[in-house]
């Protein structure tokens, strides 16, 4: 079993990872998604295939790499309260199995052109299924984002009762929490509402889930020290 120090950074390289990934395969995204302009996402889709098959692969590793940055802290932190590290776990499986199959319409938006569509759905159909696949997986995405949320409200709540990690990182994940279920919600309650709020919405859960890594890949996590006079006590009258 590694030691303390050591399991907080094997979590903050693994969190280091999917945030590289996750964050290239957004990149890529809003380079060539344009919502409700079939033409110009079509033409991006085909200008640059390339970058959009990397995007899938890239999300296709921080899928697995989150699920193991789960494990990492759940063994960290389960002795603080079991359920709630369970809970961590559980809640990033369900968004790491939404998010794995929502990447086949993103995938298949590739794919359109292939002669099998293209014959079915020539010119402006070809396009229009291009912005369908692309439509899908933005929304898949958003729904996905309700269990990236609250799987830092768990989180939040071991940072802030373990002692190991600065308290504050605990509050900020909790708040962070709230921002990905407000962004989620409102855009599909007032999407236009949403679509203004989105950028206030998402900054606290990015700033909670940075400082997060940063610290457990720089600075690992304080590990309780006996009481140094007790325990000399102790040996002297076992």
């Amino acid at each position: 079993m590694p030691t303390p120090r050591r399991l907080a950074r094997i979590a903050g390289l693994l969190y280091l990872i999917m945030g590289v990934c996750g964050a290239f395969a957004e990149i890529v995204r809003v380079t060539v998604y344009r919502p409700g302009d079939a033409a110009t996402t079509a033409a991006n889709v085909a200008a640059h295939a390339g970058l959009v098959r990397a995007s899938v692969v890239a999300d296709l590793v921080a899928v697995p790499t989150g699920l193991f940055t789960a494990m990492a802290l759940y063994l960290l932190l389960k002795h603080v309260h079991a359920n709630a590290a369970r809970a961590m776990v559980a809640l990033l499986g369900i968004a790491a199995a939404m998010m794995t199959l929502n990447l086949a319409h993103q995938y298949q938006a590739l794919l359109v052109s292939d002669a099998a569509y293209t014959g079915a759905f020539a010119g402006p159909g070809s396009d229009a299924l291009v912005l369908l696949m692309l439509d899908l997986h933005h929304s898949g995405y958003l729904m996905t984002q309700v269990f990236f949320g609250l799987w830092l409200l768990p989180m939040g709540y071991l940072v802030y009762r373990s002692g190991m990690i600065p308290r504050v990182i605990g509050v900020l994940l909790v708040v962070g929490c709230l921002g990905y279920l407000v962004d989620t919600f409102a855009r599909f309650a007032a999407p236009e509402l949403g679509a203004a709020l989105s950028p206030y919405a998402v900054t606290p859960p990015a700033v909670a889930e940075v400082s997060m890594m940063l610290w457990l890949l720089v600075r690992g996590v304080n590990v309780p020290q006996p009481d140094r006079p007790a325990a000399r006590a102790a040996a002297v009258n076992p």
